[in-house]
Protein backbone atom coordinates (compact mmCIF):
# COMPACT_ATOMS: atom_id res chain seq x y z
CA UNK A 1 0.00 0.00 0.00
CA UNK A 2 1.75 2.91 -0.81
CA UNK A 3 1.07 5.70 1.15
CA UNK A 4 1.20 8.39 -1.46
CA UNK A 5 1.14 12.59 -0.98
CA UNK A 6 -2.38 12.22 -2.36
CA UNK A 7 -3.56 10.01 0.32
CA UNK A 8 -2.61 12.20 2.86
CA UNK A 9 -4.25 15.12 1.13
CA UNK A 10 -7.14 13.31 1.47
CA UNK A 11 -7.20 12.80 4.81
CA UNK A 12 -6.64 16.04 5.50
CA UNK A 13 -9.44 17.25 3.02
CA UNK A 14 -12.00 15.19 5.36
CA UNK A 15 -10.38 16.99 8.24
CA UNK A 16 -10.61 20.03 6.91
CA UNK A 17 -14.81 19.29 6.32
CA UNK A 18 -15.06 18.44 9.95
CA UNK A 19 -18.74 19.92 10.83
CA UNK A 20 -21.65 21.29 9.54
CA UNK A 21 -20.77 24.09 7.27
CA UNK A 22 -19.64 23.95 3.50
CA UNK A 23 -16.24 24.96 2.55
CA UNK A 24 -15.04 26.07 -0.84
CA UNK A 25 -11.88 24.40 -2.15
CA UNK A 26 -10.02 27.23 -2.17
CA UNK A 27 -11.03 27.39 1.91
CA UNK A 28 -10.17 23.69 2.03
CA UNK A 29 -6.73 24.29 0.46
CA UNK A 30 -5.62 27.53 2.78
CA UNK A 31 -6.84 25.19 5.85
CA UNK A 32 -4.69 22.38 5.26
CA UNK A 33 -2.05 23.46 2.62
CA UNK A 34 -2.81 21.82 -0.07
CA UNK A 35 -2.56 23.06 -3.97
CA UNK A 36 -5.64 23.96 -5.37
CA UNK A 37 -5.44 21.51 -8.45
CA UNK A 38 -4.86 18.12 -5.94
CA UNK A 39 -7.92 19.51 -3.90
CA UNK A 40 -9.63 20.01 -6.63
CA UNK A 41 -8.54 15.66 -8.11
CA UNK A 42 -9.02 14.98 -4.43
CA UNK A 43 -12.51 16.30 -3.82
CA UNK A 44 -13.61 14.53 -7.04
CA UNK A 45 -12.44 11.04 -5.71
CA UNK A 46 -13.88 11.77 -2.44
CA UNK A 47 -17.18 12.71 -3.73
CA UNK A 48 -17.28 9.31 -6.63
CA UNK A 49 -16.77 7.59 -3.46
CA UNK A 50 -19.83 9.17 -1.12
CA UNK A 51 -17.69 10.68 1.07
CA UNK A 52 -18.41 14.40 0.41
CA UNK A 53 -20.80 15.89 -1.59
CA UNK A 54 -20.96 19.06 -3.94
CA UNK A 55 -22.96 22.14 -3.60
CA UNK A 56 -22.92 24.09 -6.95
CA UNK A 57 -24.18 27.20 -7.36
CA UNK A 58 -22.71 30.94 -6.40
CA UNK A 59 -22.82 30.07 -3.10
CA UNK A 60 -21.41 26.37 -3.68
CA UNK A 61 -19.00 24.34 -2.27
CA UNK A 62 -18.31 20.79 -0.37
CA UNK A 63 -18.99 19.12 2.80
CA UNK A 64 -19.39 15.67 4.31
CA UNK A 65 -21.85 13.20 3.05
CA UNK A 66 -21.30 10.75 5.82
CA UNK A 67 -20.66 11.25 9.19
CA UNK A 68 -16.76 11.29 10.85
CA UNK A 69 -17.44 8.15 12.76
CA UNK A 70 -17.74 6.48 9.79
CA UNK A 71 -15.25 6.95 7.37
CA UNK A 72 -11.87 5.04 7.99
CA UNK A 73 -8.05 6.08 6.87
CA UNK A 74 -8.62 2.60 4.91
CA UNK A 75 -12.05 4.23 3.00
CA UNK A 76 -9.83 7.23 2.24
CA UNK A 77 -6.92 5.63 1.18
CA UNK A 78 -9.02 3.22 -0.76
CA UNK A 79 -11.03 5.97 -2.67
CA UNK A 80 -8.03 7.89 -3.45
CA UNK A 81 -5.67 5.04 -4.44
CA UNK A 82 -7.68 2.00 -6.04
CA UNK A 83 -5.32 -0.78 -5.73
CA UNK A 84 -3.40 -0.33 -1.96
CA UNK A 85 0.05 -2.25 -1.80
CA UNK A 86 2.40 -2.09 1.09
CA UNK A 87 5.59 -3.28 -1.20
CA UNK A 88 5.96 -3.90 -5.11
CA UNK A 89 6.35 -7.52 -4.48
CA UNK A 90 2.49 -7.42 -3.45
CA UNK A 91 0.96 -5.54 -6.23
CA UNK A 92 -1.61 -7.84 -7.84
CA UNK A 93 0.20 -9.64 -11.08
CA UNK A 94 3.50 -8.85 -9.83
CA UNK A 95 6.04 -11.67 -11.33
CA UNK A 96 9.09 -12.26 -8.92
CA UNK A 97 11.61 -14.84 -9.69
CA UNK A 98 12.28 -15.17 -5.87
CA UNK A 99 8.51 -16.15 -4.83
CA UNK A 100 7.24 -19.21 -6.48
CA UNK A 101 4.04 -20.60 -5.64
CA UNK A 102 6.18 -24.08 -4.36
CA UNK A 103 8.55 -21.92 -2.46
CA UNK A 104 7.23 -18.68 -1.48
CA UNK A 105 9.69 -15.81 -0.78
CA UNK A 106 10.22 -15.44 3.24
CA UNK A 107 10.27 -11.66 2.50
CA UNK A 108 7.20 -11.58 0.91
CA UNK A 109 5.37 -13.57 3.40
CA UNK A 110 6.44 -11.31 6.25
CA UNK A 111 5.50 -7.89 4.03
CA UNK A 112 2.22 -9.70 3.61
CA UNK A 113 1.66 -10.26 7.28
CA UNK A 114 2.70 -6.38 7.95
CA UNK A 115 0.05 -4.63 5.59
CA UNK A 116 -2.28 -7.36 6.76
CA UNK A 117 -1.75 -5.58 10.06
CA UNK A 118 -1.70 -2.32 8.51
CA UNK A 119 -4.81 -2.66 6.88
CA UNK A 120 -6.74 -3.76 10.16
CA UNK A 121 -5.60 -0.84 11.66
CA UNK A 122 -6.62 1.59 9.17
CA UNK A 123 -9.82 -0.20 9.36
CA UNK A 124 -10.22 0.55 13.05
CA UNK A 125 -9.32 4.11 12.96
CA UNK A 126 -12.19 6.58 12.28
CA UNK A 127 -11.47 9.91 11.19
CA UNK A 128 -13.84 11.28 13.81
CA UNK A 129 -10.84 9.72 15.91
CA UNK A 130 -8.29 11.69 14.21
CA UNK A 131 -9.89 14.75 14.59
CA UNK A 132 -11.69 15.10 18.21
Amino acid sequence: MFLTKECDYGIRVIRALAGEEKKTVETISALEHIPDQYAYKILKKLEHAGFVRSIRGRDGGYQLAKPLNAITLYDVASAISEKLFLFECLREGNSCSRNPPDHPCTVHVEFKRIQELLIHEMRRKTIEGLVS
